[in-house]
């Protein structure tokens, strides 16, 4: 029997789960990370725009790097499955593209055109279409790590938990490390708010989709981050997501980046300097 909850219960979860609600200018943030990436990929050499599937949303950039054999990142966008673009996100490639990795930024479909079960699909078919492909661009298909933001940082943990031999017939420890940002792993609390008409989450969907309660097939390292000033249920979210990974014998490294909000973990990652932006490259081996 599904719960119905109080009004009060609606209102506290659109306060902790929707950024929006909460960061007075969240907007300006999005604006200036899309400044910043414009500049980045006129300093880098790009394919934008690559087909990776047979819709308009299933299109990714691929920032190559210098050598051959390199390591291979993959970043996933949020935008709470409904909004958001890739090329708001291109700054993040110029860091690892200057420490020797190749980088993909993949966009997806976005609700309510499609659902999550749809875009779940489809970013593992991004995946699939890096491991066959990426070796034109320099990277090493053995080599591929991923990361995510907000919706990216969940559709990184259902990346953990793909069968990719069942998937695909590929590997099933191809993807070496993973990094889910601000990541949401358990979504039945998306049911019950603001995004519901338009993500349109069942019971069976929240089950399937929640990676949270999911075995992880990949065994990589993990770092689950998230803005050490964000909401309480977003600190509970990573917080068990990363235990989980541990009680299953992964190695998972949970970090709260001091005093950021939602908003500003994405921006540490154009800085080569930022502990976090360190930490990922190093996850590569480089």
């Amino acid at each position: 029997m599904d719960t119905q909850l109080t009004e009060q219960q609606i209102h506290e979860i659109n306060m902790q789960y929707l950024p929006r609600l909460t960061v007075k200018n969240a907007e300006e943030y999005i604006e200036k990370s899309a400044a910043r990436s414009a500049e980045a990929r006129k300093r880098m050499k790009s394919h934008i725009d690559v087909p990776y599937g047979d819709t308009e949303g299933q299109k990714l950039d691929i920032f190559p790097a210098a050598k051959p054999g390199a390591p291979v990142h993959v970043f996933i966008h949020g935008g709470y499955w409904r909004s958001l673009d890739k090329h708001i996100y291109s700054h993040v490639a110029e860091p690892m593209v200057a420490a020797g990795a190749t980088v993909v930024v993949i966009n997806y479909d976005l609700c309510p055109k499609v659902r999550i079960t749809d875009i779940t699909a489809q970013v593992r078919r991004s995946i699939v279409w890096t491991y066959r492909n990426i070796a034109k661009y320099n990277g090493d298909p053995d080599r591929i790590y991923v990361s995510g933001h907000s919706a990216g940082g969940h559709l990184t943990g259902m990346l953990i938990a793909t069968d990719w031999r069942m998937e695909a017939g590929l590997p099933n420890d191809l993807i070496k490390g993973t990094a889910p940002l601000s990541g949401l792993f358990d979504i039945e609390p998306h049911r019950h708010s603001q995004l519901q008409p338009d993500i349109r989450l069942t019971p069976e969907e929240v089950k399937a989709m929640s990676p949270m309660y999911l075995p992880p097939v990949a065994r990589g390292p993990s770092i689950v981050a998230l803005g050490g000033s964000e909401p309480d249920l977003f600190h509970w979210q990573s917080l068990e997501y990363a235990a989980r990974l541990r009680q299953s014998g992964i190695k998972a490294e949970y970090i709260a980046t001091p005093g950021d909000n939602h908003f500003d973990i994405t921006d540490r990652l154009g800085d080569p300097m930022d502990p976090l932006t360190k930490a990922l490259i190093a996850q590569m081996g480089l």
